[in-house]
């Protein structure tokens, strides 16, 4: 009898944490939010380590304001950021080049300068990591 309820007891954890992994699954975004509160939104999930929310409203950026550069570059830059803090540095450092790429243009100025340096400072960082 005691095995029963240690099993029911393992089978009820291990249905628990199967359900509450799917607590993260795709986000519903509002389509009338401006960037402005995709970003803020972004950062919240963010900040609660719900990066793949995060990443859905980063993603909602792009594909919502293409022609905010600004609001691009924060995108890119915060989509190649939460892939260096969960270590998957292959894809931070393709989302940091490609960002970087960005800045190779006649309008590199009206671009928001403190993600270039920040990019540099994360692949440098990749790198150092990386030759350890």
């Amino acid at each position: 009898m005691k095995f029963r309820n240690i099993a029911t007891l393992l089978s009820a954890a291990f249905l628990f944490a199967v359900l509450s992994s799917c607590a993260t699954g795709p986000a519903t975004i509002p389509p009338d939010l401006t960037a402005a509160e995709l970003v803020q939104r972004a950062q919240e999930a963010s900040d609660k380590n719900r990066y793949s929310v995060s990443l859905q409203y980063y993603e909602a950026i792009l594909q919502r304001f293409p022609d905010d550069m600004e609001y691009v570059c924060t995108a890119d830059y915060e989509i190649a950021f939460i892939y260096y803090k969960q270590k998957k540095y292959d894809l931070s450092k393709t989302g940091m080049t490609n960002l970087l790429e960005r800045y190779n243009s006649p309008d590199e100025e009206l671009l928001p300068q403190q993600y270039k340096v920040l990019a540099k400072k994360i692949l440098t960082t990749i790198s150092d990591l990386e030759g350890k």
